[in-house]
């Protein structure tokens, strides 16, 4: 009697010797186009350096943004193909062709089609709107897409395989942006924890490895990749120590280089703190460029503002949480060390890290970064800080009964903090931000307190004790890396494809070229291209394999 194979592989001599195709790297854009390969009969194996599988889209929020999707239009919302490019030739027409912007309208609703009716992932539309609604084309809801809770009861083990969220609770997008910033019930998380249940980005991640295993797809865990060589028909690995497979064709799914400080100082404008998986050390990048691949964008980054609490370590790694929901909230400010607010603070994430690069020109030095969130008790007393217990002051927080001294303890100026506040109070009781206009949007007011009016992103800081928190400038991930065709076929410096080297998620240079229309363009680019790939490998390879046959038959 044979012993059944593990679900998932542990050990690179577990592997078989030969593959269809191997993709490097388990996280959505890698499952993406294993499955959508697979689909189409191929054998496939996915690889995974880490002791889990997810990567950094197990760690976030797992949100797809999605022009013209079936699935938004069938929620309520209206969209089309031509708003969707009008809305990008906005967003991104100075960075990105005309052609690509049309190609990534088409190509997004059909990878959504794709995961909708041949996966077992179960995307939701948001109601959440783009993040620039005085745009052209500009849509109200449903082009970014949340996952509904993944129960893996069918895949015993499998749940337990998957990285775990940075942070975010074991709630889905949506019913996180119900709460208004408030605290989740912690009976509801309980219950999720003890059965299972992943969501956001465990959740995509979770319902691709199944789909995955549906297909008879190889997933492996602790198998990096060492070395990637051109064969005779097409790619010799070296994974692990000494195990070598081939391949005809290889994805490229390793995620970005935020962990790789050679790679960093080489190519980042500025000190930045990564708070995704930090396996991601650019292994892709280097050895796709050993191989003769272009790059391109390597300066860009999915930036986010980060609060990074006392000790917070992830794969004992410090790490941070994404800060723009605080920075959003009625009762705090975010100020720099001048005690000046410098920037909307319920502005969408991306955008507020450019921000935060600012070089001031006396001191050559960063501007704005470290700055402060500055809030009074009112606003502890109703939402949690970087998961802090409501009403409580954690450790990490500096406090004060005054502004001024708490403006000493953070090195902030303390006549400049006590007149921005004084002045912010005014506005906020009138609910006009006169300096910035914040909450004067609909996609500022999405994640504000909707039962705080007139404004669900003001309110007065007029109760002390008074508390201060440090933002830092952040990046869910680099968004810079391999430069690709529509198909995701890596290029050489020529532009030329690299035959049967294939690239996708953040180890290439996203579709968008450093820019963020909307919420989930980083699992957008990447799932979108994936999806091209694993397309492309199923006509090409099936092509070629059929040729043989065609010319014994016809001799």
């Amino acid at each position: 009697m044979s012993t059944p194979q593990p679900l998932v592989r542990s050990n690179p001599a577990e592997l078989d010797c030969s593959y269809d195709v191997v993709v490097v790297g388990s996280g959505a854009a890698g499952l993406t186009a294993a499955v959508r390969a697979a689909h189409d009969g191929l054998k496939v194996a996915v690889i995974e350096k880490a002791a889990l599988l997810g990567g950094t889209t197990a760690a976030g929020g797992g949100v797809i943004w999605a022009p013209d999707n079936h699935l938004g239009k069938a929620a309520g919302f209206a969209d089309s193909a031509q708003a969707g490019e009008r809305y990008l030739q906005a967003a991104a027409g100075h960075a990105v062709g005309a052609g690509d912007i049309v190609w990534y309208v088409r190509t997004a609703s059909e990878a959504v089609r794709f995961l909708d009716g041949h996966t077992r992932v179960q995307l939701v539309a948001l109601g959440r709107p783009d993040y620039h609604m005085e745009w052209p084309g500009a849509a109200h809801g449903g082009r970014s897409l949340d996952n509904a809770p993944f129960e893996a009861a069918d895949y015993p083990g499998l749940v337990e395989l998957l990285r775990p969220a940075t942070y975010f609770p074991l709630l889905s997008m949506i019913e996180r942006d119900n709460l208004n910033g408030r605290a989740p019930d912690p009976q509801l998380l309980a219950e999720r924890a003890a059965t299972g249940v992943r969501t956001m980005g465990g959740a995509l991640a979770g319902s691709l490895a199944a789909s995955a295993l549906d297909l008879g797809v190889v997933l492996a865990v602790n198998c990096p990749l060492r070395a990637l060589e051109r064969g005779a028909t097409g790619w010799e690995l070296v994974v692990g120590e000494r195990i070598r497979i081939s391949a005809r064709a290889v994805v490229l799914a390793s995620g970005g280089f935020e962990f790789n400080e050679r790679l960093r100082r080489a190519f980042l404008p500025l000190d930045v703190t990564p708070i995704g998986a930090p396996s991601n050390e650019g292994d892709g990048l280097e050895l796709a460029l050993g191989a003769g691949a272009a790059i391109t964008d390597m300066t860009a980054l999915w930036g986010v503002p980060v609060i990074t609490a006392a000790g917070a370590e992830y794969d004992g790694r410090p790490t941070g949480r994404m800060g723009n929901v605080e920075m959003t909230l009625p009762g705090s400010i975010t100020v720099n060390s001048a005690g000046r607010r410098f920037v909307n603070e319920a502005l969408n994430y991306h955008d507020i890290s450019r921000v935060f690069a600012n070089i001031d020109p006396h001191t050559g030095r960063a501007q704005n970064n470290p700055a402060w969130l500055v809030f009074d008790t009112g606003y502890l007393s109703r939402y949690p800080v970087a998961g802090s217990t409501v009403g409580e002051a954690a450790g990490w927080m500096l406090q004060d009964q005054t502004l001024a001294g708490l403006a000493q303890q953070a090195g902030i100026d303390p006549v400049a903090l006590v007149e921005t506040v004084a002045r912010f109070n005014v506005d906020a009781k009138t609910g006009v931000d006169t300096a910035f206009g914040r909450g004067s949007t609909e996609q500022d007011r999405h994640l504000g307190d909707a039962g705080n009016l007139p404004n669900p992103c003001l309110a007065a800081l007029d109760t002390g004790p008074y508390y201060a928190v440090p933002l830092h400038a952040g990046m869910l991930g680099t968004s810079g890396g391999l430069l690709t065709n529509h198909e995701g076929q890596v290029l050489d410096f020529r532009h030329q494809p690299l035959p049967g080297l294939y690239a996708a998620g953040n180890v290439s240079a996203s579709v968008f070229r450093n820019t963020y229309p909307g919420g989930g363009a980083t699992l957008g680019s990447g799932v979108t291209r994936a999806f091209a790939v694993g397309r492309h490998l199923g006509r090409q390879l099936a092509a070629d394999q059929q040729e043989p046959a065609l010319r014994s038959a016809t001799s």
